[in-house]
């Protein structure tokens, strides 16, 4: 099969919050839309949630589904006081009290049936049955300032049916990730059913994003989420830009939001499933049953490597390519070829400076952090509590059950969306809300950054 020419889309050389970008040549071409490779968790619904149902009792459907308890059992006396979030629900953060009025956060967490019984069970069933809502993707790719490049899915003709100043959503996957997993698919379909624009930034070598140079990505990395978060805001200077990250991409995000601290161009962001401590988290891969999941990610490394493989080839340095291209371990491939590539000492070196716990205390926009109690991937013991606490900024809400990616549980389990979809919908809401009532969006066009005779226009044909 003939793989479509791929879009270099320029940057914008008159906008910039935090760093200017090379200016590259604008393209035009057709394009159809994307078909990206699901990541190594991730099947089709349609052969197993048949079997499935078929497999699952009525009455445990039944129970999942009536998540909401009955209003009329609560305590009369206490009717008029300013609705909690449900007791069986972790929440930290010091404007935790806006959540009191989120209605997804007042039934009490109740996980599917069965699959609560085990983490490893509710993981691999929503990473293998989940649904995968269809959608047309428009693929934009852009040159890194180091030839590296990136690729954008977004929505096919949303540009002609959306305002300008609609709000963008960027989504991080987790690691070899990208727009064709069905937790990804799920949030972007919610968003733009809302009236947002929604993109996927799939990393290097994900997704069949193009790899042009002998590197691909790192936890630590956050160059390729600037130049995107730039590109975006070149193109919608008049939206407010969020960002919702799962489990790898959380991290980067993270640790970006950190960096970027009070200069920060992001009206908000969401951080799921995110491994926060990777020390930690490095020493829990190697336990038990999530010895699966490790030698799962590094067949997908390995997958990636080996199509890009000549591009290693008499690479000088500490390299050990040999290691990185037969991996059985994600360690292996960080050892043999991610540490080097991002100048670490060691892959302990790596995980220790890569972490997005340590970036928590930096952030000054508003987060929402949302984690498993028994997430087997991203451990409890390393959210950054106290840290979260501590930041204004900053909120976090822990469930007893969920897995990792998993959240099998409300009115959409077990095949539909995330128990977590509406909880971050509604936040983001309520954030675009707030700046919706600030001054900021009475600045005129022309004032806000970039002038519309300056923005670059891209045109991108879809194949139907």
């Amino acid at each position: 099969m003939n793989q479509p020419p791929i879009l270099l889309a320029p940057t914008c050389p008159s906008y910039s919050p935090t760093r200017q970008v090379e200016k590259q040549r604008k393209r035009e071409y057709p394009m159809a839309a994307a078909a990206p490779t699901p990541s190594p968790f991730v099947a089709s619904s349609r052969r197993f949630a048949p079997r499935l149902r078929s497999l699952i009792p009525g009455a445990a459907m039944s129970s999942a589904a009536s998540s909401a308890p009955n209003p009329s059992s609560g305590a009369g006396e206490e009717a008029q006081a300013p609705p909690l979030p449900h007791s069986t629900l972790e929440i930290s953060g010091a404007r935790r009290g806006l959540l009191s009025g989120f209605a997804s956060l007042r039934a009490p967490y109740r996980a599917f049936p069965v699959l609560a019984s085990n983490r490893h069970v509710e993981t691999i069933f929503a990473a293998f049955t989940r649904s995968l809502p269809a959608v047309k993707l428009r693929r934009e790719c852009l040159r890194a300032p180091d030839d590296g490049a990136v690729a954008l899915d977004w929505v096919a003709g949303d540009d002609r049916v959306l305002p300008r100043d609609a709000p963008v959503l960027i989504l991080l996957p987790g690691l070899t990730g990208g727009s064709d997993d069905t937790y990804v698919r799920h949030m972007l379909m919610r968003a733009r059913s809302k009236g947002w624009r929604v993109v996927v930034f799939n990393s290097r070598g994900c997704a069949e994003s193009p790899v042009t140079t002998p590197k691909f990505y790192s936890a630590s990395f956050t160059g390729d989420l600037c130049q995107v978060i730039d590109h975006v805001l070149c193109h919608y200077p008049q939206s407010n830009v969020y960002a919702v990250g799962w489990s790898l991409g959380a991290n980067i995000l993270v640790r970006y939001l950190g960096e970027e601290t009070d200069k920060c161009p992001l009206s908000g962001a969401v951080s799921l499933c995110n491994p926060f401590n990777l020390v930690i988290a490095d020493e829990d891969f190697h336990k038990g049953f999530n010895n699966v999941y490790d030698k799962a990610l590094a067949r997908a490394l390995r997958t990636i490597f080996k199509k890009h493989a000549l591009l290693f080839e008499d690479i000088e340095g500490e390299y050990d390519i040999p290691k990185a291209a037969n991996a059985r371990t994600v360690r292996d491939f960080d050892e043999g070829l991610t540490r080097v590539s991002f100048g670490f000492k060691s892959v302990d070196d790596y995980y220790s400076n890569s972490s997005s716990s340590d970036s928590i205390k930096n952030v000054c926009v508003p987060l929402l952090c949302i984690q498993a109690d028994n997430d087997p991937i991203a451990p409890s013991r390393g959210i950054p509590r106290e840290d979260i606490k501590a930041n204004p900024n900053c909120l976090l809400i822990v469930t007893p059950k969920g897995g990792h990616l998993g959240w099998v549980a409300g009115d959409e389990a077990p095949f539909g969306c995330p128990w977590t979809d509406p909880i971050v919908m509604e936040y983001l809401e309520y954030l675009q809300s707030e700046k919706n009532s600030s001054t900021k969006n009475n600045i005129p066009y022309d004032q806000q950054g970039v002038s519309e005779a300056s923005a670059p226009h891209l045109t991108v044909h879809v194949q139907t």
